[in-house]
């Protein structure tokens, strides 16, 4: 390592350091800030990222492929196999993003029966209940002491049962939904994407939003505003941050938006020392006395150019188009903690390319989770010897 990259690192180590220390600050100022400050600022941000765009004259629901995406996602394929051989041991492989499981829960999903006809496509149809697994997992590529994290959670869910020609062949009745607990995504497309993998693997990743001969501040800022000390994944807003097919011809984003009231207590703050997982703590006190409930909500695309499908770090504006419910998600009271669980969590795809074609995931970062998503899970599988399965609900983890 030379003179500049050991400069470089320890002024990034400082860094982390500082926000290490905020997110053990944020109980006592952050929700009052989120209250009064966190949407005038998205939208400030929001309008700087717009004006910096041009409009491409695209129709609702079309996409437009960039000649390099090709060479972007190999370039982030590649590089992120390198992380996960550097924080890995064989047997041991975790994902490459959305690394740590904080749980994997049974749940039931229900599409509602007073979904507007011109929603009732896919999944969205019938009103009828489907078996699901729903994970929760922080951002990665490492596996830390919760407080230590970025402030990052994601959810995922998969349904079970359900009826149909799917996308990808490796799995029949599956229908994945994957969120994050950001509105936007942290990179606006592949190409960008590729550096900050970059910037992961060499333990830097700040330096992607603050290199001053490419700098992504308004990302940072953006991100920034929903990224802070989590309490309870169970508690939490996720979003799909990318637009999906909603039938032929119209997209959609989602939401999980949380109705039940749970545990939030953090021991140890500000200067002590918290459980190392302790977000996987409050979910387990809150299950164990109460059943958890998400609304499933939907957002279609009214505006092909405020509400782009090529641009993840763009929120589509709920002026332009609310979010409607469109199915809730029941958590029932149960215990998840067993290692056999935790090893099924291990082997489980999730990938939102598992799903019908009237879902299909739409624009550049979908694109390239299709392939990336299969070639790294496949790779974790192999390091960890174990078969792709696919799960239908009836497992058994005692």
């Amino acid at each position: 390592m030379n003179l500049k990259t050991r400069i470089l690192k320890s002024i990034h180590d400082i860094l982390v350091r500082l926000m290490r220390l905020e997110r053990r600050l944020e109980p006592w100022f952050r929700p009052q800030w989120n209250r009064l400050l966190r949407e005038p600022s998205a939208a400030v941000i929001q309008f700087f990222i717009n004006i910096g765009r041009r409009d491409e004259g695209l129709q609702l629901a079309e996409e437009r492929i960039d000649r390099d995406e090709e060479q972007s996602l190999d370039a982030i394929i590649d590089l992120m196999m390198d992380q996960m051989r550097g924080h890995f041991k064989p047997g041991k492989y975790e994902r490459g993003g959305n690394t740590k499981t904080h749980g994997i829960l049974r749940a039931t999903v229900t599409i509602r029966d007073d979904l507007p006809d011109h929603c009732r496509k896919g999944v969205f149809a019938t009103p009828r209940s489907y078996p699901a697994y729903v994970r929760y997992s922080g951002p990665g590529p490492d596996v830390p002491a919760d407080i230590d994290d970025v402030g990052f959670v994601s959810m995922a869910v998969k349904l079970m049962d359900v009826p149909g020609e799917k996308l990808m062949e490796e799995e029949r009745y599956t229908q994945d939904f994957i969120a994050i607990c950001t509105p936007t995504f942290v990179t606006p497309n592949t190409r960008e994407n590729a550096k900050l993998q970059y910037w992961s693997l060499v333990d830097m990743p700040i330096y992607y939003f603050l290199n001053p001969r490419d700098s992504h501040l308004l990302d940072f800022f953006m991100q920034s505003l929903w990224n802070e000390t989590q309490y309870n994944p169970l508690g939490q807003r996720y979003w799909s941050c990318v637009p999906y097919l909603l039938g032929e011809g119209q997209a959609m984003m989602y939401s999980f938006v949380p109705r039940s009231e749970v545990e939030r207590e953090i021991p140890g703050l500000p200067f002590g020392t918290p459980p190392f997982n302790y977000l996987r703590e409050n979910m387990i006190k809150t299950l164990g006395k109460k059943d958890v409930a998400f609304d499933l909500m939907i957002q279609l695309q009214t505006d092909p150019h405020r509400m782009p499908i090529e641009n993840a770090a763009v929120r589509w504006p709920e002026k332009l188009s609310p979010f409607i419910p469109a199915a809730r998600v029941h958590i029932p009271r149960q215990q998840f903690d067993s290692e056999k669980q935790f090893a099924f969590a291990r082997r489980l795809k999730m990938n939102p390319w598992h799903c019908l074609p009237e879902h299909r995931p739409l624009g550049n970062q979908s694109r390239a989770r299709q392939r990336m998503y299969l070639e790294l899970s496949k790779f974790r599988q192999a390091m960890n010897r174990a078969d792709h399965f696919e799960p239908t609900g009836s497992e058994i983890f005692d």
